[in-house]
C-alpha cells in the first residue's frame, strides 16, 4: 500500500487527501483548482461542532450529524496503522529481480529508413511464360542439350540427363500419376493434390524427373528426406506435416524403395505419425507409355501453389517457384551445384532457374564432398563452369584439403554464389578462399554472397561487376551495439566487433524495408537492426494450412512512424535481421530463429558459435559440430553451448578449452553461458546433409538424453535475477508480540493430550522392575515376548516368570563376576532379541544403569565398531554385556586393527549365566533416579545420551498404553531397532508395563525376506504394528511386484487397525501413500497407516492409532494441509490449495500423547507464537528426558534443551526444546472429549535446516525436487559447504547418463527454490549413508565428501 506523503504545512493533522478517486485527468489546471478549494475550506466559518458543508447540488447545509459523518469519512481516509511485523507482514513474497535497462545503452539516432526498391524487371520478349513451357521448349528445340549431370562417389559422371529425356520422362510420369493410380472412375490424384517426393541426395536425376512430372500432371510436389530408420521417420514431425498437407502418394526411386525400412512381410511399414501412403516407383521401366494423343496441359504462370517446401523449425511452407528473371544467371551456362537440390537455394537454382535458362547443372553429392572436399573445384575446372553454388563450409573444406593441386583453375567462374552469405561469419571463409585461390584464377568480384529465407526465397544477391576496382561493402560493427539492435561502427582492432559483408542489392522487381522484430511492424531507423521484409512476386505465399501464422508472416503491412502504411501491397517477413547500408547495400547480422534474448539484450547464436570457434587451440572439438540454443530458466533465456569433442582429447584439455570459451563469450558478448557441454564425436542429432539438428539437440538436453562427457555449468555468473537475499528483521519485544496476538484475535499455539489417570493395578508401582516382579507372581505363564526368525518361525519366547528368572541370573552375574556398584553404567551390546530384554531388566535388578548399543556389523567392522567404542567411552560404562559371538567379534583381528581393545571395560558373556539368583533385588529409593541412558546419533552426526528417570519411564509406558489401548489380551508386532527412542521403549518396556504380547521382528531379517513382517502380521492376526520408514520402504520397493504372489500365499492385512511408522522427522507422505496404495488389494485399510513423532528430549510426543470404520474411531483422522514453500523459507506458514504453485503437502504427525503439552515458540526470542505460525516445538511432559549425559560435566551447555521457559506469558512452566520446527493448527474436527482437535505439523529439524541467502531451507524439500527431475535418480542428499549447496545424487543406470543430470538438477533447484547449486556429485547407489530409522546421515556424507571418500562417478563444480 502507498502511504500518502505528510502535508508540509503546520496543519498536518487534518485528514489526508482522498486517494480513492480514479480520475486520470492530468491537465495543468487541476492542481491550481485544488489549491483554490483548499483555501476556501480553511476560511469557511464554523457553527459550533458542525462544519459548513455542501450537498451534492452545491447547497450549503449545517448539522452536527453531518460533522460526525465527515469525521467518520476522514477516519476511513486515514492510512491504517502499519501492521505488526511479527504477525502480519508476509515478507516471503520472493520477487525475481527484473533486469533494469542500462541507462548507458546505445539507442538508434538515425532518421527513419525508407523502403528500398530493386531495379525494374525488364520484359523479355519470346521468354517462356512458365517452367512447364520452358521445359517443353528446350525439350523440343534442343533435346540433346545436357540438363543435369549426376556424379558417383568417385566423382565420375554417372548419368547425363538431356532436356529431351527430361521432357519425355516427365510426360510419361505425369500420365501415370494421373491415369494409373486408382481406377478410371476414381483416380487417386487430381490436379492440385499434394504428392511426397522421397529421393536420396545422390540421385538428382530421378528427383528432377519426378518434380517436373508432378508439375506437368498439375499436382503439387512436396520434397522430403528419406526416412532411413523408423526413428528418422518419427523424429522430425514429417508425418504430421504430410498428414496436414493431405499427402497419400509418395514418389521414390527403385534403389531408394529397396533401402526403406521394411516389416517382416517385406512391406514398407506405416511410420510413426505418418499418413497411410502409396509408394510409387518413378523409373521408366515401371511406367506405362502414354497414348500418342495424350498431352499435358501447359499453363502460364499463375498464383496456384507450385510446390511445397518443408522446413522443420517454423512448420511447413507452401511456396511458389521463383520468377525466372530474378536470378542473375545467363542462358546455356554450366553451373556446379554443391547444395541440397531438394530445398532452398539448391532447389531454386539447381532445379528451377536452371531449366528456365536452359542451363547445364553438375550436381556434386554430399557423399563425394565428404571423400574429396576439392571435387567441386575440380568440376568447375573440368566443365569450364561459369557459376558455382556453394556454402561457406564447402569453401572452408576446400581450403583445408588444398595442397597445391596443379590441375585446377577457377578462371572460368563468372559467379561463385555463396548461399549462406547472410551468415555474418561467412566473410572469413570468403576472404580466406580468395586469398588462396586467387593464384588459381579466382577474381574477387566473382564471389557473390546472397541472402535467402524459406519464406521470401532470394532476398538480395551481390551481382558480378565488370569493374573489379570497386570493393565490396564491409562494416565493422560493435557487438554491444548489436545486442541492443543498434548499428555502431567500431574498429577491427577490438575483439568485441562483428565484421559483416554486404549481400548485394535488392532483387529486381522487389521492395525491401526493415521493421521492428516484435509487435507492430514499425519501420526501423537507418542505424537500427530489424527484420527484413520483402514485397515481390517471387516469394512464398503461405504456410500450408496455418492461416494465423501465414497472416503474421506473409501478410505484413509495415507502418511508418506517422502511422501511414509504407505500401498498399503486403510484405513477407524474411526471418533475417539486418539493415540497409549506403548505396542500397543489404547487410545481414543474424537470423530470427537464432536470436537469443537474455536480460533484455539480443544475441545471435551464430555469433556465439563463431566466438567459440575462435578460441585456440581448436584441436579439442569439431569445427562444424557446435550447437548454441537457449532454454528458459527462472523466467529468462539462458545460453547453452554443446560441442562434439574429439576422441583423443583429455579431460583436462577439454576443461581448459571450455573455461576459455566461457571467458571469451563473457568478454566479447557480455553475456554468461548457463551450460557448456562436450559430447562424444558423432552423437549430436544430424540433419540429412550433416549439419546439427538444433531443435532435436535442445530436446535431448531438456530430457537428459545428450550424454555429455564433459559439462561446465555457470549459473553463478549468468543467473542475475534471483530474489534479493532476505534481511533478518530486528528482534520483536514481548509487548508487541502479545499485542499482536490480541489484535489479530489469534490463539496462542498450545495444545495438549488427555490427562494421565491412575486406575490400573500396576500403577501402584513406581518402578518397572517392581511391575515385572508383580507380573511374574500374578501371571507367571503369560507370554510377553515372541521373537521371529527370518523364515517367520518362532525362534524364542519369554513368559513373565521366565523373564524375571533370567533377569535375576543376569543381576547375579553382574554382582558376582562384574563386582559392580549401584549406579554403575552397563553397555548392552546385543543383536535385536530376547537376550537384550533380559539383560536390561537384569541391570535394573542389580541397581545398574543400562545403555543399549547396536553391535558392530561383522561385514563392516571398520565403520561400525568405532561408534560402539565411542558410546561405551562417553557413557562411562563400567562393563560391557554381550553374547559369545559378539564377544569373539570384539576380540577379532579386524576389531584390533580398528580400535584399541586394551582400554575396553570388562566384557561379560551372558550366554552362560550362573544358576543362582542375587541375594536381594535392588529397589531404587528415588523415582527421579536414573533408569537408563538413551544414546543415539542424530542425522547431523551428533552422539548424545539422554537421561531417563524411573518416573519418566513409568509415565512414558502409561501414556503409550492409554494412547494405544494396550492390555494383556492384545498382541503387537514390532519391526523396529531396539536401541534408542520409541523403538527401544516398545521393544523392551511397554510389554512389561501393559502386559500385552510383543511379537518381535528384527528389521535386519527383512533384508533376506522382505515379506517377513507383513506375513507375520497376517498369520498371527495382529491388529497393531509398529515399523520404521526404512522397513516401509524395503517392503514398498521389494514387494511392489509380488502382491499377487503374496495374495496367493494367504497374506491378509484386513485385520490391521493400526500400522504406525515411528520416526523423528516430518511424515513422509509419498512413502506412506505408496505403501497404503500397494497393499490396499491385500486388505490394508488406508486409514490404518499413521505416524508417530518423537525426538531426543521426548521420545514420543505424537502417536496416532487409527481405528477402522467398522469398529469406531479413537479420535479424528490425521489431516493434511498444503503450505507455500516460499513462506516456509521465511519461517512463516501460509496455507494454499492443493496443486498450487510451490505448494508442499504436510501431514499431521499424529495425535498428542496423554500427559503431553505442546507450545510453539520463537526459537530466537523464546516468545509464544500464534496458531498456524512456524516456530520451534516445545514440550512439557512427565516423560521428558532429564538432560544430556556426557560424562564430562558438560551437561550445563545444553541444559536449555530440557529446562527452557518462555520469555513472557506462562513463564513458570518448564519446557523441553525439541529442536524441530513446526506449527499447530486448530481443525474443524473434534476429538473423543468433544473438544476441537489441534493438529501438530512437523516441518523439519533446526540443526538440519540450511541458512542460505538469509532463508531457512529444509534439505528434504530440495531433495524431493531433485529426485523428481529424472527417473534414474534413486536417492539424493543435500548439505551446505562454505555457503555453497552440495547435491549428492545416486544414479541408477549407465555412467554415460551421469552428466545429463547436472544441468537438470541445477535447473530444478533454481526454479523451485531460487538457489544456485554449487556442486553436483553423481555417485553409485548406496553411497548416501542411512541410519536404522531410515534417516539420511547428511553430515557423515559431508565429511566423506570433504575427505574425498565417496568414490563418485562425476563431480561437477558449478561456476
Amino acid at each position: 500500500m502507498l502511504w500518502p506523503p505528510p502535508l508540509e504545512s503546520d496543519e498536518n493533522h487534518s485528514a489526508p487527501p482522498d486517494v480513492t478517486g480514479y480520475s486520470s485527468d492530468s491537465s495543468h489546471s487541476r492542481p491550481h483548482s485544488e489549491r483554490h478549494i483548499g483555501t476556501i475550506a480553511r476560511n469557511t466559518q464554523k457553527y459550533g461542532n458542525a462544519e459548513r458543508m455542501e450537498t451534492g447540488d452545491g447547497v450549503p447545509v449545517s448539522s452536527r450529524v453531518s460533522a460526525k459523518i465527515q469525521q467518520l469519512v476522514n477516519t476511513l481516509k486515514m492510512p491504517r496503522r502499519p501492521p505488526l511485523r511479527e504477525f502480519f507482514v508476509d515478507d516471503f513474497e520472493e520477487l525475481l529481480e527484473v533486469q533494469q535497462p542500462d541507462p548507458k545503452q546505445p539507442r538508434p539516432e538515425g532518421a527513419e529508413m525508407l523502403a528500398v526498391s530493386g531495379e525494374a524487371l525488364g520484359v523479355v520478349t519470346n521468354w517462356p511464360p512458365s517452367l512447364e513451357a520452358a521445359l517443353q521448349r528446350w525439350g523440343t528445340i534442343s533435346p540433346k542439350a545436357p540438363c543435369l549431370t549426376s556424379l558417383d562417389t568417385t566423382g565420375k559422371p554417372l548419368y547425363v540427363l538431356t532436356y529431351g529425356k527430361l521432357w519425355s520422362r516427365s510426360i510419361k510420369l505425369a500420365y501415370n500419376i494421373l491415369h494409373k493410380l486408382g481406377s478410371k472412375q476414381e483416380p487417386m490424384l487430381r490436379p492440385g493434390d499434394r504428392v511426397a517426393l522421397v529421393f536420396p541426395n545422390n540421385d538428382p536425376v530421378a528427383f528432377m524427373v519426378a518434380f517436373y512430372g508432378c508439375l506437368l500432371a498439375e499436382v503439387v510436389p512436396v520434397p522430403i528426406e528419406v526416412p532411413l530408420t523408423r526413428k528418422d521417420a518419427g523424429s522430425q514431425q514429417i508425418g504430421f506435416l504430410l498428414g496436414s498437407c493431405g499427402v497419400t502418394v509418395a514418389l521414390t526411386s527403385d534403389a531408394c524403395h529397396k533401402g526403406l525400412p521394411k516389416s517382416a512381410t517385406g512391406e514398407i511399414p506405416q511410420f510413426r505419425g505418418w499418413p497411410k501412403l502409396l509408394w510409387f516407383v518413378t523409373e521408366s521401366k515401371h511406367l506405362s507409355k502414354p497414348p500418342r494423343d495424350w498431352f499435358p496441359h501447359i499453363k502460364d504462370a499463375n498464383s496456384d501453389t507450385a510446390y511445397i517446401e518443408i522446413h522443420p523449425l517454423p512448420g511447413n511452407h507452401s511456396l511458389l517457384s521463383s520468377t525466372p528473371s530474378t536470378s542473375p544467371l545467363s542462358a546455356a551456362e554450366t553451373i556446379v551445384n554443391v547444395l541440397d537440390f531438394k530445398k532452398d537455394v539448391g532447389l531454386w537454382h539447381g532445379i528451377l532457374t536452371s531449366v528456365m535458362n536452359m542451363m547445364h547443372v553438375i550436381s556434386v553429392p554430399y557423399s563425394l564432398m565428404k571423400v574429396n572436399p576439392l571435387s567441386w573445384i575440380q568440376k568447375v575446372y573440368h566443365f569450364k563452369a561459369k557459376v558455382a553454388c556453394v556454402k561457406s563450409r564447402d569453401m572452408h573444406w576446400a581450403l583445408v584439403a588444398h595442397r597445391e593441386q596443379k590441375d585446377i583453375s577457377l578462371s572460368s567462374l563468372r559467379m561463385l554464389l555463396v548461399a549462406d552469405g547472410s551468415n555474418p561469419w561467412s566473410i572469413s571463409s570468403c576472404d580466406a578462399f580468395l586469398n588462396v585461390f586467387q593464384s588459381k584464377g579466382l577474381r574477387s568480384e566473382v564471389i557473390c554472397p546472397c541472402a535467402s529465407s524459406p519464406e521470401a526465397l532470394t532476398v538480395a544477391i551481390r551481382r558480378p561487376v565488370e569493374d573489379s576496382s570497386q570493393p565490396p561493402g564491409r562494416g565493422v560493427l560493435s557487438m554491444q551495439g548489436l545486442s541492443y539492435s543498434v548499428v555502431r561502427v567500431d574498429t577491427e582492432e577490438r575483439l568485441s566487433v562483428l565484421t559483416v559483408q554486404d549481400v548485394g542489392t535488392v532483387m529486381p522487381g522487389a521492395v525491401v524495408c526493415v521493421v521492428k522484430p516484435e509487435g507492430v511492424p514499425l519501420l526501423c531507423k537507418t542505424d537500427e537492426i530489424g527484420e527484413l521484409c520483402v514485397c515481390s512476386v517471387a516469394t512464398g505465399t503461405s504456410y500450408y494450412g496455418l492461416t494465423g501464422m501465414t497472416k503474421n508472416t506473409f501478410e505484413v503491412f509495415p507502418v511508418a512512424s506517422g502511422g501511414g502504411l509504407v505500401s498498399e501491397y503486403a510484405f513477407v517477413r524474411t526471418g533475417l535481421l539486418g539493415f540497409v547500408g549506403p548505396g542500397g547495400l543489404v547487410f545481414i547480422s543474424g537470423k530470427m530463429d537464432g536470436l537469443i534474448m537474455v536480460s533484455g539484450r539480443r544475441h545471435n547464436a551464430d555469433d556465439i558459435v563463431a566466438t567459440a570457434l575462435a578460441v585456440e587451440p581448436m584441436k579439442f572439438v569439431y569445427r562444424g559440430r557446435i550447437a548454441v540454443f537457449c532454454v528458459t530458466v527462472l523466467r529468462d533465456e539462458r545460453i547453452v553451448v554443446v560441442a562434439e569433442q574429439r576422441p583423443d582429447s583429455t579431460e583436462e584439455d577439454s576443461f581448459q578449452w571450455m573455461s576459455r570459451v566461457l571467458q571469451a563469450i563473457d568478454s566479447i558478448h557480455g553475456v554468461g553461458v548457463f551450460c557448456l557441454g562436450l559430447v562424444p564425436a558423432n552423437t549430436l542429432p544430424k540433419t540429412p546433409l550433416g549439419g546439427i539438428h538444433l531443435s532435436e539437440t535442445k530436446q535431448l538436453y531438456l530430457e537428459g538424453g545428450l550424454h555429455p562427457c564433459n559439462v561446465l555449468m555457470c549459473p553463478h555468473t549468468c543467473v542475475t535475477n534471483l530474489p534479493k537475499p532476505r534481511q533478518k528483521q530486528p528482534e520483536i519485544g514481548p509487548a508487541s508480540v502479545m499485542v499482536g496476538n490480541l489484535v489479530s484475535g489469534k490463539r496462542i499455539a498450545m495444545a495438549s493430550g488427555r490427562d494421565l489417570g491412575q486406575t490400573d493395578d500396576n500403577d501402584q508401582f513406581l518402578f518397572l522392575s517392581e511391575v515385572l516382579q508383580w507380573r511374574s507372581q500374578t501371571t507367571p505363564d503369560h507370554i510377553l515376548y515372541t521373537l521371529l526368525s527370518s523364515r517367520g518361525l518362532v525362534s524364542s519366547s519369554l513368559t513373565c516368570l521366565q523373564l524375571h528368572k533370567r533377569a535375576e541370573r543376569v543381576a547375579a552375574l553382574l554382582l558376582e563376576r562384574g563386582g559392580l556398584q549401584e549406579g554403575d553404567h552397563i553397555a548392552l551390546v546385543y543383536p535385536p532379541g530376547i537376550d537384550l530384554i533380559a539383560a536390561f531388566y537384569g541391570c535394573l535388578y542389580a541397581g545398574c544403569v543400562p545403555i543399549t548399543v547396536r553391535p558392530p556389523h561383522p561385514q563392516n567392522i571398520s565403520t561400525t565398531l568405532p561408534t560402539v567404542k565411542m558410546i561405551v567411552e562417553v557413557s562411562r560404562s563400567a562393563c560391557v554385556m554381550t553374547t559369545a559371538v559378539i564377544c569373539k567379534l570384539l576380540r577379532s583381528k579386524e576389531a584390533v586393527a580398528t580400535v584399541d581393545i586394551r582400554n575396553w571395560p570388562p566384557v561379560l558373556d551372558t550366554d552362560d549365566l550362573p544358576k543362582k539368583k542375587p541375594p536381594a533385588l535392588y529397589k531404587p529409593c528415588n523415582p527421579d533416579a536414573l533408569a537408563y541412558l538413551d544414546f543415539s546419533v542424530s542425522t547431523t552426526g551428533m552422539l548424545a545420551g539422554v537421561q531417563m528417570s524411573h518416573n519418566a519411564v513409568g509415565a512414558f509406558c502409561r501414556s503409550v498404553k492409554l494412547q494405544c489401548e494396550l492390555y494383556p489380551s492384545r498382541e503387537v508386532a514390532i519391526c523396529l531397532d531396539p536401541y534408542c527412542g520409541l523403538g527401544f521403549v516398545l521393544w523392551c518396556l511397554c510389554s512389561v508395563y501393559s502386559g500385552h504380547q510383543s511379537i518381535l521382528i528384527p528389521p535386519v531379517e527383512l533384508e533376506s525376506n522382505p515379506a517377513l513382517w507383513l506375513l507375520a502380521v497376517s498369520q498371527l492376526r495382529v491388529r497393531d504394528t509398529f515399523c520404521s520408514y526404512s522397513v516401509m520402504e524395503l517392503c514398498t520397493k521389494g514387494l511392489g511386484l509380488q502382491t499377487e504372489a503374496l495374495k496367493a500365499r494367504g497374506l491378509d492385512l484386513s485385520r490391521v487397525r493400526a500400522c504406525v511408522v515411528v520416526a523423528e522427522e516430518r511424515p513422509r507422505m509419498s512413502l506412506t501413500h505408496s505403501f497404503s496404495k500397494l497393499f490396499k488389494d491385500l486388505g490394508l485399510h488406508p486409514r490404518s497407516v499413521s505416524t508417530a513423532f518423537g525426538c531426543r528430549v521426548n521420545l514420543a510426543i505424537c502417536l496416532q492409532v487409527r481405528v477402522c470404520l467398522c469398529t469406531g474411531t479413537s479420535g479424528p483422522d490425521p489431516t493434511t494441509v498444503y503450505v507455500d514453500m516460499r513462506a516456509l523459507r521465511h519461517d512463516r506458514v501460509r496455507l494454499v490449495e492443493r496443486g498450487s504453485p510451490h505448494s508442499l503437502p504436510l501431514m499431521e504427525s499424529g495425535k498428542i500423547l496423554p500427559g503431553v503439552r505442546i507450545i510453539i515458540a520463537n526459537p530466537e526470542t523464546k516468545g509464544p507464537l500464534g496458531d498456524s505460525h512456524l516456530g520451534e516445538i516445545w514440550v512439557h511432559s512427565a516423560h521428558n528426558g532429564s538432560g544430556y549425559y556426557s560424562g564430562y560435566g558438560e551437561e550445563v551447555l545444553q541444559s536449555d534443551h530440557f529446562t527452557s521457559r518462555l520469555s513472557f506469558g506462562d513463564t513458570s512452566t518448564v519446557w523441553a526444546r525439541t529442536g524441530y520446527l513446526g506449527f499447530l493448527r486448530r481443525t474443524e474436527l473434534t476429538d473423543a472429549s468433544g473438544e476441537r482437535h489441534d493438529a501438530l505439523y512437523v516441518v523439519g529439524a533446526l540443526e538440519e535446516a540450511m541458512e542460505l541467502r538469509g532463508m531457512r531451507y529444509h534439505p528434504i524439500d530440495i531433495e524431493t525436487s531433485v529426485i523428481r527431475t529424472h527417473k534414474n535418480i534413486m536417492e539424493c542428499a543435500v548439505f551446505p559447504w562454505t555457503n555453497l549447496l552440495v547435491v549428492v545424487i545416486e544414479l541408477e543406470g549407465s555412467e554415460q547418463e551421469a552428466l545429463d543430470l547436472v544441468p537438470m538438477v541445477t535447473k530444478a533447484v533454481l526454479e523451485e527454490h531460487y538457489l544456485i547449486v554449487g556442486v553436483v556429485v553423481v555417485t553409485d547407489i548406496g553411497v548416501i549413508p542411512i541410519n536404522s530409522r531410515g534417516e539420511k546421515q547428511r553430515m557423515h556424507l559431508r565429511d566423506g565428501f570433504l575427505q574425498d571418500q565417496l568414490d563418485p562417478i562425476y563431480v561437477a563444480y558449478n561456476m
